[in-house]
């Protein structure tokens, strides 16, 4: 594969590159893709209406020498979530027991 070969997506993985001359100093200095499988949404994690997804990214170096980052969707597994704490229980006997 040479390096003047499209990035074939791949379900939950893709590619950020730094930017080789930057012409603003407020402008990106990566800019890439990431291909998410939205059919299996499962295992992510959702807080006030945001979708949170976790990434995993390796630094890499191309065939012409060039670095860039490696990415992969860290498909969230939740906890299983702990059991309440019981409500604490009184030494006091319940009113509607006693006899007058």
């Amino acid at each position: 594969m040479s390096d003047n070969t499209p990035f074939k997506p791949r379900p939950d993985s893709g590619n950020l590159h730094a930017v080789q001359s930057k012409t603003n100093p407020l402008g990106k200095d990566y800019f890439g893709e990431i291909a998410i499988n939205l059919k299996d949404m499962t295992n992510v994690r959702t807080e006030d209406g945001l979708t949170i997804i976790r990434l995993s990214g390796w630094k890499k170096v191309s065939k012409s020498g060039k670095t860039y980052l490696s990415l992969a969707v860290d498909r969230y597994i939740p906890k299983p979530k702990e059991a309440p704490a019981p409500a604490p229980q009184n030494d006091f006997p319940n009113d509607d027991d006693i006899p007058f």
